[in-house]
């Protein structure tokens, strides 16, 4: 077993991957079967993981998206017109890239908050930033903003926004 100073050095460290990473390797028998740069390399890949995940998580909790919808499981079977390659173009996230908006639009009841969604939820998939808001509640924090003085922060951290939802 890892002496505890290495174990308390990790811990201080923050890197949890490779501590948990470590204790699976501890646990299994043909560990030893691996050379060393073997085992780093695979200590390195949980550490990683776990903090792309843990990024993941966090700009998912950001967004609030009002449905925790993924562009995967689109059903292009039903009678929505969706156009395949269309969704997957958008799916590529060229547009936002681009700076480009986009625009669903729709009778109700089609799944266009849906399908923000799930454009949001691959967005944040890809590393940017989203936020998910209704136009009633957006006026509404606006309008607290400007009453007691938020107003320019509020539009600032809209601004750093990559994607808005609205």
């Amino acid at each position: 077993m890892l002496p505890n100073p290495t174990l308390d050095k990790l811990q201080a460290l923050r890197l949890h991957g490779m501590i948990k990473a470590l204790s699976e390797q501890h646990a299994t028998p043909d560990i030893n079967d691996l050379s060393f740069d073997e085992r780093l390399g695979l200590m390195v890949d949980r550490e990683l993981t776990e903090r792309e995940d843990a990024r993941l998580t966090t700009r998912l909790k950001a967004a609030r998206l009002r449905h925790s919808a993924c562009l995967e499981d689109i059903d292009y079977r039903s009678p929505r017109g969706l156009d395949k390659a269309l969704i997957l173009q958008l799916g590529s996230g060229q547009w936002l890239r681009d700076g480009l908006n986009l625009i669903i639009g729709g009778p109700t009841g089609v799944g266009k908050t849906w399908l923000a969604c799930a454009l949001a939820h691959k967005a944040c998939r890809d590393g940017y930033s989203v936020r998910y808001l209704r136009l009633p509640r957006l006026m509404e924090e606006l309008g607290l903003a400007h009453g007691d003085g938020r107003f320019a922060k509020l539009m600032a951290g809209y601004a750093k926004t990559d994607l808005l939802i609205l």
